[in-house]
């Protein structure tokens, strides 16, 4: 059976080789139609700790490695826009 394979949001980089990714879900609600948004947290092993906060990431699902971490990291999709303008207080 191929594994699944998603593209998400790293939203915590804080544990060592551990990522929370959110993954975006668009859904059709069963009774009324309506499309709604949804999203789903996975924890992924990140080896390298090559992804930081803000990356999007490409992670595919593997075999249970903790307690709640289900997804490898693939790779990294696009890095986190860093703004290196200096904030008006800080000049002061």
């Amino acid at each position: 059976m191929p594994k699944r394979v998603v593209v998400g949001l790293v939203t915590r980089d804080k544990g060592d080789k551990t990522r929370r990714v959110e993954v975006p879900l668009v859904v059709r609600h069963a009774t009324y139609g309506k499309i709604m948004r949804r999203r789903t947290i996975c924890y992924a092993h990140d080896e390298a700790n090559l992804s930081k906060m803000g990356d999007t990431v490409e992670i595919e699902e593997c075999r249970p490695m903790s307690a709640t971490k289900r997804w490898n990291l693939v790779r990294v999709v696009s890095a986190a826009k860093v703004d290196t303008s200096k904030p008006a207080d800080a000049a002061e």
